[in-house]
């Protein structure tokens, strides 16, 4: 019989505990603290985002009821929903923001040489929105519509393993293009983007800083032709232009030459046309990165499926934010697992087991070698996996 960790705790050693101690000291996160630490505050959290727990009262009713086995999970603190709602109430949400960016670090090394579906050697990220739905009455901080809030989490994924590598919660309000301002562009990296982020005095900032774009262009867009190339229609591809900007505003924001790709998907018969300031890539290779896209709105919509970040256990901005860059941090944590374990099972089945053996006492190893992944025989068209 196995005498060793509980699943739980052996899922909880591979995080970087001496950088979370960083964060919390940077961050002053055990001021005026007793008992209930911040790495208590964690790990109650990363468990209610591995068996979808539902609420400070759902999360108290399961942890009190192994409360013999809270020691053995890393857990010292007396756990009560009043003491962690005041933890998410109170200590700097940048404590969990940081941290997790420490763990998308790791993650990032992991999945470096992964396939993403184009044949590239540079760095492709991915940039887009979502919106979570907030009750107006509960969260007057976010202010949307009138009889509604929300907030937006901004989000870069690096398509090499689609692991989020910047984030940024704000109120609903904010301008997709606005996020551009907080990103450092990385020379040589490829950002693919929706029209929303259309501003060319913030592209050509990328652009100057050695970074490539590739946006879908909208259907108002002036500019002026400087050479046509020749394409293979064949492909899809209808164009292929060197241009100049030429909207009153435009040609100043944006001096420089741009690249205007003009394509039609055989698939869905629609046609896309695309801004770049990358002019040595073919032009279908600009085609497929922007239909590589797609997977940063899987990722959204994986997340809201599958981790607990619909549902707030507090209302404050604090709260919410803590209880977001925990979620991000767990998901990256998973990916980590999934890769060091060298695990065959996609990041959704992962979870699941996770989930019903939390409190068993078997090596990670034997828990995912005898599962057998039943999806394959019941198929759903609205289930999303990752990382299959």
């Amino acid at each position: 019989m196995y005498a060793g960790k509980l699943v739980f705790t052996q899922v909880m050693d591979h995080l970087p505990l001496q950088t979370f101690r960083r964060c919390v000291a940077r961050y002053r996160g055990h001021y005026k603290v007793q008992s209930f630490s911040c790495l208590d505050q964690y790990r109650c959290m990363a468990f209610a985002q591995l068996t979808y727990r539902e609420s400070l009262r759902d999360i108290e009713a399961c942890l009190r009821a192994q409360r013999a086995k809270l020691y053995h999970m890393g857990i010292r603190g007396t756990v009560s929903r009043s003491t962690l709602a005041k933890a998410n109430e109170n200590r700097d949400w940048r404590i969990h923001a940081e941290f997790a960016q420490a763990l998308i670090a790791i993650a990032r090394r992991l999945y470096a040489d992964d396939d993403f579906g184009v044949d590239l050697a540079e760095t492709v990220y991915a940039l887009d929105a979502t919106t979570i739905d907030l009750c107006l009455t509960l969260f007057p901080w976010a202010p949307f519509q009138q009889s509604k809030a929300a907030v937006k989490l901004h989000t870069l994924v690096d398509l090499r393993g689609n692991i989020p590598a910047f984030i940024h919660v704000t109120d609903a309000h904010w301008h997709d293009s606005w996020v551009l301002d907080k990103l450092i562009p990385e020379p040589g990296a490829f950002y693919v983007m929706d029209r929303g982020y259309i501003d060319f005095s913030r592209l050509h900032a990328f652009n100057l800083s050695g970074a490539f774009f590739v946006v879908r262009g909208r259907a108002n867009f002036k500019f002026r032709r400087l050479y046509s190339h020749v394409v293979d229609k064949r492909t899809g591809l209808r164009c292929d232009q060197t241009i100049r900007t030429a909207g009153q505003s435009s040609a100043t924001d944006y001096p420089d030459k741009l690249r205007r790709i003009k394509y039609r998907d055989a698939d869905t018969g629609r046609t896309f046309t695309f801004l770049t300031n990358n002019f040595t890539l073919p032009a279908l290779t600009i085609a497929q990165l922007y239909k590589c896209r797609w997977q940063i709105e899987l990722f959204f919509k994986w997340i809201k499926q599958h981790l607990r970040i619909k549902r707030f256990f507090g209302t404050s901005e604090n709260a919410v934010k803590t209880q977001v860059w925990i979620a991000i941090s767990v998901y990256v944590l998973v990916a980590i697992l999934k890769k060091r374990l060298d695990l065959d099972a996609s990041l959704y089945t992962i979870l699941q087991v996770l989930s019903v053996t939390a409190f068993e006492k078997a090596p990670l190893q034997q828990v995912f070698s005898q599962t057998e992944i039943t999806t394959d025989h019941h198929p759903s068209t609205n289930q999303l996996n990752l990382f299959d």
